[in-house]
């Protein structure tokens, strides 16, 4: 998938685990670990807004575009 997820980043940064994460965005851990993982096919704006606003950042840190390698060999 082109949508790359630097959940883990921000969180190593804010030395903060997934569980407290979870906790304070008030999303299950599991449901947190699949959108960190990149498996998940879409995100609320309002659990994207919690993950901001706890972490202290913009969407642009959480979220990114890369293209795809269509080079296929």
């Amino acid at each position: 998938m082109p949508i790359a997820v630097d959940i883990d980043v921000m969180l190593a940064r804010r030395k903060m685990s997934v569980g407290e994460l979870a906790d304070r965005v008030g999303i299950t851990p599991a449901n947190l670990a699949v959108l960190k993982n990149g498996r998940a096919k879409a995100v609320r704006f309002s659990t994207l807004a919690a993950l901001c606003e706890v972490l202290g950042c913009q969407p642009g840190d959480l979220l990114r575009w890369e293209a795809e390698d269509t080079a296929g060999g």
